[in-house]
């Protein structure tokens, strides 16, 4: 951000990364709560129909851990949780997503509300959407290891 930054409003936005056709289904809602959770939740079970399972890869943060999530995910077992460790994001692909979004969408453009927000959000997304590319790691194990030891001796 530039030093002249000034925020006119956040929303929330949760999204899932369909990873064969590089598809998102992205959804802004006005809280990040347990119930904005759910209704996400929801709107994957009618998007992608059918016993095949459904393996969301998620950060650490605690809409997942409420009861109201536990009890719905419990009942519908095709949705398998993987957890990345904090500050492990980068191994997430929807996240490759969420930086293209920010880089060619959000931070190119004069944003004066909320509204203004989720109508970037939902431009880009259906940009996406018409003709969409698969998301693949092309960095090797090794060099991904390798970057991995520089962290962790600077640490």
């Amino acid at each position: 951000m530039t030093h002249d930054y000034k925020r006119n409003g956040t929303t929330t936005l949760f999204a899932a990364l369909e990873m064969a056709q590089g598809k998102v289904v992205g959804e802004c809602y006005q809280r990040h709560r347990h119930q904005e959770f759910l209704k996400f939740l929801r709107r994957l079970d009618e998007e992608f129909p059918g016993p095949v399972p459904l393996h969301l890869v998620m950060d650490n943060y605690g809409t997942h851990k409420k009861e109201e999530v536990r009890g719905w995910l419990k009942k519908r077992p095709r949705f398998v949780l993987h957890f990345v460790p904090t500050s492990s994001r980068w191994l997430n692909l929807v996240e490759r997503w969420f930086r293209e979004l920010s880089t060619q969408c959000i931070s190119s453009r004069f944003i004066l509300s909320v509204d203004d927000l989720k109508a970037a959000i939902q431009e880009f997304s259906l940009l996406g959407t018409k003709d969409p590319k698969p998301l693949v790691w092309t960095a090797t194990v090794e060099s991904i290891m390798e970057k991995l030891s520089r962290c962790r001796a600077n640490a």
